[in-house]
């Protein structure tokens, strides 16, 4: 292929997701309602004030681009994969086709460990409270985005394991080298969760650090050892 037609099939690629984006998006926007309400219940009070006049417009923006994002991955990834694969060799093609569709499982699953640590996080962080002087009124602008921010966070660190297995599938990487690399996995996802989760409270970066380590942990014990591999001391 040509040039003129690598970038004629990129655009094409990138219209069909961005249309499916726009229509899971408008779907998104019929369900906001209810999805921002189950989102409200970590609060008390389960509401948020809005402090603009389009504030309670770009919530229900931002929730329905979610969820059209959400419901456009699995075609995302396809159009991903369309364009990229007729330059993969055929190894590179088999390893990395079984994960494609895993990963959008993976990322639903790290939504998921993400609202069931929601909770807690708003709580210690509303533990602060003084009642009568200092008392939370959070804006629907700022906890939106706290909570879109999580769950993205969250879902995008459940592709840690599909990244290692590729690795080790392309051999750049193996079993023995993962396990020689333990301690330094530790603290790097321990330094990474700290600074990439927001609002300052000890929760979520300590179940992102301890869900990042498993997952590390869970890939070791995927990856087949291959013959001839150096055995680690961590082993």
């Amino acid at each position: 292929m040509t040039l003129v037609d690598h970038l004629s099939e990129l655009r094409k690629r990138i219209a069909i997701s961005i249309l499916a984006v726009l229509l899971g998006s408008a779907l998104g926007f019929v369900l906001a309602p209810a999805i921002i309400e189950l989102l409200l219940t970590p609060l008390p009070n389960g509401e948020v004030v809005f402090l603009t006049l389009s504030g309670g417009f770009m919530v229900y923006l931002r929730v329905a681009i979610i969820v059209g994002v959400l419901l456009a991955l699995p075609v995302i990834l396809y159009q991903a994969w369309a364009f990229v694969a007729p330059g993969l060799t055929r190894h590179e093609r088999r390893a990395a086709l079984p994960w494609i569709p895993l990963s959008v499982v993976f990322f639903l699953l790290g939504t998921l460990v993400a609202w069931v640590t929601l909770p807690y996080a708003v709580g210690f962080l509303l533990s602060f409270e003084i009642e009568g002087s200092l008392v939370a009124m959070p804006s629907a602008e700022a906890y939106f985005s706290f909570v879109t921010f999580i769950f993205l966070i969250f879902g995008l660190v459940m592709q840690f394991p599909i990244v290692l297995v590729f690795l080790d599938r392309l051999g750049i990487l193996d079993v023995g080298q993962l396990r020689s690399m333990r301690r330094y996995v530790l603290l790097g996802v321990t330094v990474f969760a700290v600074v990439i989760t927001p609002g300052g409270d000890p929760i979520s970066p300590l179940v992102l650090a301890g869900t990042m380590y498993a997952l590390y942990e869970f890939t070791i014990f995927l990856i087949p050892r291959r013959r001839g591999s150096p055995s680690s001391p961590d082993a």
